[in-house]
């Protein structure tokens, strides 16, 4: 297959590293790989293309230039752009969903919206205009307070804190954030106020061609900046996969009780969803509840998940653009785990520092088991590899359980060198050791 890949970020290359590697089965041929743009990792692996992957137009434009089977738009911004939208006019399949689709991610209200209509199990929620609502809000929750971006935030427009003053400010914070909608105009900023949710967290990903549903291994990730879950939200220090603590049927339950609905109120609506419903769950004292959905593979969880996908994920994904996905049925996963663990910035998620020189990945993929994906790296004039944003590189490892893959991973790290930067070191340590607990 001759295959385009929208994104920059380690979770493109993630799915360009599987679909790469199908290759490798007997008898396979190796696909035709595109990316618009890339970064440099991706660039060993796909042919790059300097093309905004938010213009629609654009990558519709080199979509058909280059007669591709398939495209994949990865983040979130190009699909609620209507960047899918723009490819499916010119008739190629599309591995992501529309614009109105995408907002299932743009809007938490709307996503809210659809989880009442669809009788989804979710936290208690305020949508609120202004931060007086906002204080009514979280003075009726109570402690701790959840406060929520209404549009997208890269993965920090969520705090979670027991400081009153600091939900309130942060809530200004996103009220005082331009918004527009995805044709440009401008919208008012909203801020979302939940319920605080007790329980482990658990990532599924759950693949859909607007009617079937097909669900991936769960993982877990990490999204506090240091160890034991220290420090601000990030957009992902690491993750891991599989779950050995999680309930047993637990992805049954969040197909039929989530997923299924909320694709079928898709529908009802007529607003399809094609692509990757990631569904946030948390394991609560009260049973299962989303804490939110995405419209797109997770990172730093897809940097796990994918790399322990049996199935040719290039057939799922070609399936569920082209309405075939009841065909595919039930995935295959090799029986060992992963661990990634994610090398940030100096600085990191605050004001980080760029240009930093980064060496030492040939070293870290020597270690059996491990291989380095490319989020925030760039070429210096001089050709070398320096770091170009926050979440510079994913250092994913397999193993044979959770423990070898975490020794592989962070074995691996330490052959990595980039001035000023971190990473937290008990990436899935408590599942490692049997530790985890869940509510109850």
């Amino acid at each position: 297959m001759k295959i385009l890949v929208v994104g920059t970020g380690a979770r493109e290359h993630a799915i360009v590293h599987a679909l790469a590697h199908e290759a490798d089965r007997p008898g396979a041929e190796p696909h035709e790989l595109h990316a618009a743009p890339g970064n440099p990792g991706i660039g060993g692996l796909a042919t790059l293309h300097a093309v905004d992957q938010n213009d629609g137009a654009a990558v519709a434009a080199l979509a058909t230039h280059l007669g591709v089977d398939l495209v994949v738009v990865g983040p979130e911004a190009p699909l609620v752009a209507g960047v899918g939208d723009a490819v499916r006019e010119a008739g190629i399949p599309v591995f992501g969903p529309s614009a109105e689709a995408a907002r299932l991610e743009g809007s938490k209200a709307f996503a809210k919206d659809v989880m009442a209509a669809a009788s989804v199990p979710t936290a208690l929620a305020h949508v609120c205009t202004d931060v007086d609502q906002v204080a009514a809000a979280v003075d009726a929750f109570g402690a701790p307070y959840v406060i929520k971006d209404d549009g997208l935030a890269a993965g920090k427009g969520v705090v979670v804190t027991e400081d009153r003053q600091a939900a309130l400010e942060h809530a200004a914070a996103c009220f005082a954030t331009p918004r527009r909608a995805a044709d440009g105009t401008p919208e008012d900023p909203r801020v979302v106020v939940e319920e605080y949710l007790d329980g482990p967290e658990v990532s599924l990903f759950c693949v859909s061609d607007g009617a079937t549903v097909v669900p991936l291994a769960p993982a877990q990730d990490f999204k506090r900046a240091f160890d034991a879950d220290a420090g601000p939200n990030t957009g992902g220090m690491g993750a891991y996969s599989p779950l050995p603590w999680a309930p047993e049927g637990l992805v049954d339950e969040v197909v039929t009780r989530v997923a299924q609905p909320t694709i079928d109120e898709m529908a009802r609506r007529g607003t399809p969803f094609v692509g990757v419903l990631y569904v946030g769950l948390a394991l609560t004292s009260r049973g299962t509840r989303v804490v939110e959905f995405n419209a797109r593979f997770g990172d730093p969880e897809t940097q796990s998940v994918l790399t322990r996908l049996a199935t040719p994920l290039s057939a799922v994904m070609l399936a569920a653009a082209q309405g075939r996905l009841a065909e595919i049925g039930a995935l295959r996963w090799h029986d060992d785990a992963s661990v990634t663990v994610v090398v940030a910035a100096h600085g990191y998620p605050g004001a980080v520092r760029g240009g930093d020189p980064i060496t030492g990945i040939d070293a870290a993929e020597d270690v059996e088991g491990v291989h380095v994906l490319h989020a925030g790296t760039s070429r210096a004039d001089d050709g070398g590899l320096v770091a170009s944003g926050g979440r510079v590189l994913s250092v994913v490892a397999r193993g044979a359980d959770l423990a070898e893959a975490r020794r592989r991973a962070y074995a691996a790290v330490d052959r990595i060198v980039l001035p000023g930067s971190h990473h937290r070191t008990d990436i899935a340590a408590k599942a490692a050791a049997g530790d985890v607990t869940l509510a109850g």
